[in-house]
């Protein structure tokens, strides 16, 4: 079961998302995360991105080989093989069995401190909800649910890294919201998904950052230097991109795909419908 939600942890998901959730997600993350959206000079990151790709079609396989086997059930006689990720049909599998049981009787347990806690906290994630005065699960386990990549990420807001050399940086699901980044390199920088609400990034640069998803609203953008950078789905609203450089000439140089720009200044001081 840890393995099962581990698959849905990967894909951005709550357990028990259905299957087209699972293909949707996965179409998702594989455009976000596809090494050739890299600049071929940053090893790091395309390795980076080969890896999560990797992880990604794993989760996507399992899931949907698990989601199949679990509609066979309801006509076939083979429902056993399908055990390890559905409990209904568990009658047929010796090993599940005794797990019920003893996670069971450890959640009932009215002192989770006693010698009988033998199986309490690392043999029973699912009840991880239930019992919080066990930390356990989160420190020796790490394929828990608990552990995913977003949690290490601390939280940057407000903090001030005016002219800081943040280039090539991975910075990627970061809360940097009303952070002082005026001035800072953050070329090349990988934010999907970053959190920019009210940050002033006035006059940095920005040149081939990957913004993807990322919450620009409120931010000040002013004299900034966006040539190259991907803004694709990114939340522009109301941020202020007075003199920002997005052109050379008569060629927009920045990806706004899907951009949200409602009451975001332009460049050339004009106000977006």
């Amino acid at each position: 079961m840890r393995e099962l939600e581990r698959y849905y942890r990967v894909l951005d998901l709550e357990p028990g998302a259905s299957l087209e959730e699972v293909n949707q997600a996965y179409k998702d993350l594989a455009f976000i995360w596809h090494p050739d959206r890299i600049p071929l000079e940053n090893q790091r990151l395309r390795e980076k991105a080969q890896k999560k790709l990797q992880e990604i079609n794993e989760a996507r396989e399992k899931l949907r080989s698990l989601k199949t086997k679990h509609q066979i059930p309801h006509h076939s006689h083979h429902s056993h093989h399908s055990y390890n990720s559905y409990q209904p049909y568990q009658h047929h599998s010796p090993p599940p069995p005794p797990k019920k049981p003893q996670t069971k009787t450890t959640y009932q347990s009215p002192n989770p401190q006693s010698p009988n806690s033998r199986s309490a906290n690392h043999q029973s994630p699912n009840f991880r909800s239930a019992n919080h005065q066990s930390p356990n699960p989160r420190s020796t386990n790490p394929q828990s649910p608990n552990y995913e990549p977003p949690k290490p990420n601390p939280d940057l807001s407000g903090k001030d890294f005016s002219h800081a050399n943040l280039s090539n940086k991975d910075l990627s699901g970061r809360n940097l919201s009303y952070a002082n980044l005026s001035g800072a390199n953050l070329s090349d920088a990988f934010m999907h998904k970053v959190v920019l609400r009210g940050a002033d990034l006035s006059e940095a640069n920005l040149f081939r950052a990957n913004l993807l998803l990322a919450d620009l609203r409120e931010a000040n953008l002013r004299n900034t230097n966006l040539i190259g950078a991907d803004l694709s789905g990114a939340d522009l609203r109301g941020a202020d991109l007075t003199g920002a450089r997005v052109r050379s000439g008569d060629r927009l140089l920045v990806k706004l795909i899907g951009a949200n720009l409602s009451g975001a200044i332009m460049p050339d001081g004009n106000v977006h419908d």
